[in-house]
C-alpha cells in the first residue's frame, strides 16, 4: 500500500527522530524532501502546498523549538497533519434514515463499484446486523448486473433483478418499491460507469439520485488512478451531493496519493477502503491509523482485529486443551493452523500492517517463497490419508512416494515437512508438562523462526 510513498517519508521519520536541535534550515530540508515524496507519490499540488504550510508554521513555534525531543515531536506534526488531510478519525456510514436507508455508489468504470458493493452488503449484513438489498443500475455492461448477483449471494444479502433492456430510474423506483414492502434496513444501488466522465453519465447519475434521495451517496475511486482520481472527483462532486469516499485497492502497487487528495478535493470524508479483492477485504478507513502506516509506523490495531476475525477461536481453544491432555498433535491440527494463516489473508497482508522497522526484519525473508511453502505443504498433507495424518509414523518409503506423486513435489520435499512436523510434536510435548516457560526462554535464543514453521 503506498509502498513508494511509505519508504520515502519513513525514511525521513527515522532521519528526524534523531535531531536534537530543530533550526528554520532542517526543518526547511526536511519539507523540502516531504513535497518531493508527496509529488511523486500524485498528490495533488493544492493538497501538498497546505499539508508543507501548516506543518512548517507548527515546525517552528515553540512547541517544538522549546522541546527537549525536538525530533519526536516533529514527527508527531507531521502525523497529526497528514491524519488532518485525509480527515480527522473515523466518519461513520449514516444509516438514520426511516428504512430502507438507500446507499447510491457511484464512480468510473473499473473502479470497482460492483465488487464494493458487495463488500459493502457483507460489511451490513455480519457488522451492523442488517438486512440488505442491493440492486444493479447497469444497463450498459450486463456482466454487471450478473457479478452483483454473484458477490450478493456471497455476501449474504438479497438481489433485486434488473435486465438490460430497462431504464435505470425505474429500476431504481422498483427496487425501492420492493425494499419497503419487504422491511429492508438498507438499500444498495450500484450504478453505471463509464471509461472516462461525460455528461450521459452525470445526467444519469444526478436522476437516479432525485428519484431515491439516498442517504449516503458514496464515490468509489480506484486508489491506482493518481492525478486522475483528483480530476474525476472533481466531476462527482459539481454533479453529486456526495456524503463519503471508497478508496479501493489499496492493497495494489499504488502512489497513495488519491487518498490524500481526495477528501481535500471533495470535502467528503473517506469511510471506506478496499484491501484485498476478497469479500471481508474492507475497511471502514481511519485517517489517524492510514498515517500511522504511510510514516511506517504500521496499524498494530488493524492487525490485531484482522487476527481476531479470521482465527477461529473455538477451533484454538480445542488445540489448546488437546496438547495440555497430552493428546498428540497430528497433520489434521498442523493443516487448520495453516488454513488459519491463508484466512488472515496470508503473511504479506499481516506483514503490511507492522512497523517499518519489524517489517524490515520480516521482509528478510522471501514472503512470495514462504506463502508459495505454505500452498506446497498444504498439498502435501492433503495428499495423505485421513490415517496417514493421524499416525504419521506409518508413513515409509512407498508411501512417502505416493503422497509426493499425489502432491506434484520431490520425496525430498515430503521428508522435510515430516521432520518439521517431528519438530512442532516434540515441542507440543514440552508444553503439556508446564514446561511453557523453559520452552519460550528457548524459543527466545533462536535467530531463525519457529520450527516447523514456513518462514
Amino acid at each position: 500500500m503506498a509502498s513508494a510513498l511509505t519508504d520515502k517519508l519513513s525514511r525521513l521519520i527515522k532521519d528526524l527522530r534523531g535531531q536534537s536541535r530543530i533550526t528554520e534550515t532542517n526543518v526547511s530540508d526536511m519539507l523540502r524532501e516531504v513535497r518531493m515524496a508527496l509529488l511523486e507519490a500524485d498528490v495533488a499540488l493544492p493538497v501538498v502546498r497546505d499539508f508543507i504550510a501548516r506543518v512548517k508554521e507548527k515546525a517552528l513555534g515553540q512547541e517544538v523549538l522549546g522541546s527537549l525531543q525536538p525530533g519526536q515531536v516533529l514527527v508527531s506534526i507531521v502525523n497529526q497533519e497528514l491524519a488532518a488531510t485525509m480527515g480527522e478519525g473515523v466518519s461513520d456510514i449514516n444509516l438514520a434514515a426511516q428504512p430502507p436507508a438507500v446507499i447510491l455508489m457511484a464512480g468510473l468504470q473499473g473502479a470497482g463499484k460492483t465488487t464494493t458493493t458487495g463488500k459493502l452488503a457483507k460489511h451490513l449484513v455480519e457488522k451492523r446486523k442488517k438486512k440488505v438489498l442491493t440492486v444493479s443500475g447497469d444497463v450498459y455492461r450486463p456482466a454487471a448486473i450478473e457479478q452483483l448477483k454473484t458477490v450478493t449471494a456471497q455476501a449474504g444479502a438479497e438481489w433485486f433483478p434488473s435486465t438490460p433492456d430497462q431504464k435505470p430510474a425505474d429500476i431504481a423506483r422498483a427496487a425501492l418499491d420492493y425494499a419497503k414492502k419487504h422491511f429492508v434496513d438498507v438499500l444498495l444501488v450500484d450504478t453505471a460507469g463509464r471509461l472516462a466522465i461525460d455528461e450521459a453519465l452525470m445526467a444519469e447519475i444526478r436522476d437516479l439520485h432525485a428519484v431515491l434521495n439516498p442517504v449516503e451517496t458514496l464515490f468509489v475511486v480506484d486508489a491506482m488512478q493518481g492525478q486522475d482520481a483528483i480530476n474525476t472527483a472533481k466531476a462527482f462532486k459539481d454533479a453529486l451531493p456526495l456524503t463519503g469516499i471508497v478508496l479501493t485497492k489499496l492493497d495494489g502497487d499504488s502512489r497513495g496519493g488519491a487518498a490524500l487528495s481526495v477528501r481535500h478535493v471533495t470535502g467528503a470524508p473517506i469511510k471506506f477502503a478496499g484491501t484485498s479483492e476478497k469479500l471481508d477485504g474492507l475497511e471502514v478507513f481511519d485517517a489517524q491509523r492510514h498515517a500511522g502506516r504511510v510514516l511506517g509506523m504500521g496499524d498494530i490495531v488493524a492487525l490485531v482485529e484482522q487476527v481476531t476475525a479470521s482465527v477461529d477461536m473455538e477451533a484454538a481453544q480445542k488445540l489448546a486443551a488437546k496438547v495440555k491432555s497430552g493428546a498428540g498433535f497430528d497433520f489434521n491440527d498442523f493443516l487448520a493452523q495453516l488454513q488459519q494463516m491463508k484466512q488472515m489473508g496470508g503473511l504479506s497482508s499481516l506483514m503490511d500492517k507492522l512497523p517499518t522497522q519489524l517489517a524490515a526484519k520480516a521482509g528478510q525473508v522471501d514472503m512470495d517463497k514462504a506463502e508459495k511453502d505454505i500452498r506446497r505443504k498444504e498439498g502435501i498433507i492433503n495428499s495423505m490419508t485421513q490415517k496417514e495424518r493421524t499416525k504419521p509414523e506409518l508413513i515409509k518409503a512407498s508411501r512417502k512416494r505416493r503422497i509426493a506423486a499425489g502432491a506434484g513435489v520431490q520425496v525430498q520435499e515430503v521428508n522435510r515437512l515430516l521432520k518439521e512436523f517431528e519438530q512442532m510434536q516434540d515441542m507440543m510435548k514440552k508444553m503439556k508438562g508446564g514446561g511453557m516457560m523453559k520452552l519460550m526462554k528457548r524459543l527466545g535464543g533462536m535467530k531463525k523462526g519457529l520450527p516447523g514453521m514456513p518462514f
